[in-house]
């Protein structure tokens, strides 16, 4: 067995005992009392970032800015000119060398850290959390938060068994503009608001077909995989194209883009779960080649109180549909409606006449792949405050859960070519077995969840 097998097989298995009530030790050995809240000195956050590709910039200004008091601890990541790129990129915004390090175990395993940021793929987003969340660590990690609907409600139970910060990176939830309009919302400012249309439009290109190749140099493909069931690597699959390439790893463009926008969605209209989902999905552009789920949806979701949200998401059409930024959500009042980005708010009365318009000054709009900026920063540091208890999260994961849902089951609709049921207290599946059977995944054996 290679040491890599051997450390993912012993992590496991002591993790496994903790959760079962099995062991007096905490998940990686040592006792519970030790994984509690350690600060250093003044306050300070001991922080890891896993996963260092194209989110990384979101996290350099939150981390380097003296007023946060975090120290970054390490750089994680399975791929070795990744953290070779991110430590050079990040010697530009601190003066001091974080640890290199390719096993995301061994960064949890270490009792130093009390705080880590989940920017890895989204299979690995909530079983990474729950292990850190086990290991007494706090997490921010990167939407979706989870790659199936169990994997969410999997991260409320621990959360609320550890009793852990868990933020979803749905970063428009600390947006001052768009807090303000959508307070604005919820004390009348349209009447009643009925309906929230969601919306992104990207001109992504033709992906090639992928084809069984050697991993690249550098990469840790059995640690890449990590909760997915194992299989022969397949060339371009790590950097960004798994978003496309089956079910294994990503969550297509409605857990990658749609997560945002139907957050705000479903903020603005006060709604948690679904009764009923309708979806329309196809592959419609470059059919022959190798991305393999669709590229264009229209998805509607029926909620109690007589309140619809839809998404109109379009992978690879650029056409500005709303007549603005390429992706953002419009909400419909009953005397008037707000269309809200990431740059901006218009509100407008019931007769479409512009009442007040509100610009963020901000430098985080479009759909420009990863990066960061002032709303990034935002969100980061509210995670930090919190942790210390100085703020109230702005996207506690009961609440990223729920949103992510949705995305969930616009993916499961699409997948079954049905109509979905659910239970409007929790969102749950009622009508269709096939369809339940997508409410969880196939595990790696000794990955499954024990919580």
């Amino acid at each position: 067995m290679d040491k890599i097998h051997k450390t993912r097989r012993e992590f496991i298995k002591k993790s496994v005992l903790t959760t079962a009530g099995l062991s007096t030790l905490g998940a990686v050995g040592f006792s519970a009392k030790s994984y509690g809240n350690i600060m250093g000195a003044n306050d300070r956050i001991n922080v890891a970032i896993a996963g260092l590709g194209r989110r990384l910039g979101a996290f350099y200004a939150p981390i380097a800015r003296k007023e946060s008091n975090v120290n970054l601890v390490y750089l994680c990541d399975v791929m070795k000119s990744q953290r070779e790129k991110a430590a050079a990129n990040f010697q530009k915004h601190i003066d001091y060398q974080p640890k290199l390090e390719n096993s995301i175990f061994k960064v949890i395993e270490d009792p130093e850290v009390d705080a880590l940021i989940n920017a890895t793929p989204d299979h690995w987003h909530a079983p990474g959390t729950w292990l850190a969340v086990e290991a007494g660590k706090h997490v921010y990690v990167e939407k979706p938060c989870s790659h199936n609907a169990r994997e969410g409600e999997l991260l409320v139970e621990y959360q609320k068994k550890y009793n852990k910060v868990i933020q979803m990176g749905n970063q428009q939830r600390s947006s001052g503009h768009t807090i303000e309009i959508i307070n604005e919302i919820h004390n009348g400012a349209i009447g009643n608001a009925y309906l929230a249309k969601a919306y992104y439009n990207s001109a992504r290109g033709e992906v090639p077909h992928p084809v069984k190749a050697a991993p690249p140099e550098g990469l840790d493909w059995e640690l890449f995989q990590g909760p997915a069931p194992r299989k022969d690597y397949m060339h371009d699959t790590w950097d960004y194209n798994w978003h496309w390439y089956g079910w294994d790893y990503g969550t297509a463009e409605s857990g990658n883009n749609a997560t945002h926008e139907l957050d705000v969605a479903r903020w603005a209209l006060q709604t948690d779960f679904p009764n009923k989902v309708i979806v329309v999905a196809g592959k419609y552009h470059w059919p022959n080649d190798g991305w393999t789920m669709y590229d264009t949806m229209d998805a509607t979701f029926k909620f109690e109180g007589d309140k619809t949200i839809q998404w109109d998401g379009k992978s690879r059409n650029g056409h500005s549909t709303y007549g603005k930024s390429g992706r953002g959500t419009v909400i419909y009042g009953t005397e008037g409606t707000v269309h809200v980005d990431r740059d901006a708010y218009q509100l407008f009365d019931r007769n479409g006449k512009l009442i007040r318009e509100s610009k963020s000054g901000g430098s985080e709009g479009g759909t420009q792949l990863g990066g960061g900026g002032d709303m990034s920063t935002t969100h980061v540091v509210n995670f930090f405050e919190a942790i210390r208890g100085k703020e109230k999260q702005n996207s506690p994961i009961h609440e990223g859960r729920k949103s992510t849902l949705l995305c969930h089951l616009a993916n499961i609709a699409s997948r079954t070519g049905e109509v979905l049921e659910c239970n409007p207290t929790n969102g749950h599946i009622t009508n269709s077995k096939k369809a339940k059977k997508l409410w969880s995944r196939e595990y790696e054996k000794g990955w499954e969840p024990k919580i």
